[in-house]
This record gives C-alpha cells, structure tokens and sequence, in this order.
C-alpha cells in the first residue's frame, strides 16, 4: 500500500499513527505530498476529488480516503484488538472523540486562515474569534470527558494528534487549567508511534 500523506497535516498524521498502532506501517510505504486549498497537486487529485491528504493506494483497488475511512480499513488489515470498538458506547464515546479531534483540526486550520494565512487586509477577526471559541469549548470538554484509561482506540489517536498538530501550529492553547487533558498528551507523544511521525514543514500556496 501507498500512503499520500503530508508532513504537516494532523489528518495525514491520524492515518500514519493509526498504522503504526495497528503494527501496519511496515506495510505501508509513505509518500509525502504539498496540497493546499490555493495549490494545486494533479498527482492528488487523480486520486481524491477533493485534492487532499491522506489517500491510501491500494494494489488494483479504489484509493481510500479521508481519514476516518483508512483508519477504519487499516482496522480490518491487522490480528490485534480492534481500535475502532465494534458496539455498545465504547463505540460511540470513541467516534464521538474522533468528531470532536477532527473539529479541533478544521477549526485550527480556519483560525490560521484569519491570523497568518490570507493576507492581512482581507482578515475577519469576528470569524477567528468565532472559531477560537469552538477550540476552546472543545478542549473544556476534552478535560471532561476523555477516557484515558480506556484500552487505545481510534478517538485517543485522532485527539492526541489533533492536539500535537495545535500545538505544532502556536494555535489557542489547550493546556492552561486543563491537567488532565496536558499529562495525557504528555504520555500520549511518548508513543513510538507518535516518535515515528513527527510533524514538520510549513504549508505552501
């Protein structure tokens, strides 16, 4: 399998860090990828229609993509236990998780939109307040509800790379007042997985 990724998208990152908890990676060879929503890149978009990363390669098989549909065909590729709990509310608290880490990762992307990305003049800061917001009410949540002593399943890998990525990008921070949630991620980057993935790069447009 081929693996389109990028080296500084937290989606891209999920996906890679999943493979690496799945003991896939091996499997999996990585090819990194410059897209954004002002750069075009043919070689993505003959693959996924939207021109973005991750898109999973598959010997004479569609390419899958976004994330959340390689992590759960990776999950069906390995003999371990399952990341993606099979039933009951183990299942949804760990999609929910997952909802929310994406939200966090589409709200940071907008909220560097409005402070470094689109040139000044054209900046809205009512929106990057807006979306401000969204990250910080998240990562209230996040202190209450996460289940960090639950068995690893998708929802931790797509928080604690949400959360790195945040962090990567100087974006809002979510550990002031919130104890619970920074020891986790602490623990969590010391994963060999984490290791193995680290974030690099800046955007290009």
């Amino acid at each position: 399998m081929q693996l389109l990724y990028q080296t500084h998208s937290p989606y891209a990152r999920k996906a890679l860090v999943f493979a690496h908890e799945a003991g896939l990676a091996a499997r999996i060879d990585v090819v990194h990828h410059e897209t954004s929503p002002t750069l075009r890149n043919e070689q993505v978009y003959a693959q996924n229609p939207l021109g973005k990363v991750p898109v999973l390669l598959r010997a004479g098989l569609p390419p899958i993509f976004d994330s959340d549909v390689i992590c759960a065909y990776l999950d069906t590729l390995h003999d371990g236990p399952s990341l993606i709990p099979a039933q009951g509310e183990a299942r949804w608290h760990a999609l929910q998780l997952q909802a929310v880490a994406q939200g966090l990762a589409d709200c940071g992307i907008k909220v560097r939109w409005e402070t470094v990305r689109r040139p000044e003049a054209l900046r809205y800061e009512a929106l990057r307040e807006g979306y401000t917001q969204k990250l910080l009410e998240s990562y209230d949540w996040l202190e209450r509800e996460l289940d960090i002593d639950a068995p690893l399943h998708v929802g931790h890998i797509a928080v604690a790379t949400a959360l790195s990525w945040l962090e990567f990008r100087e974006l809002p921070d979510f550990r002031g007042g919130r104890p619970r949630l920074s020891a986790w991620q602490d623990a969590f980057e010391r994963r060999a997985s984490m290791q193995a993935t680290p974030l690099s790069g800046q955007t290009h447009d």
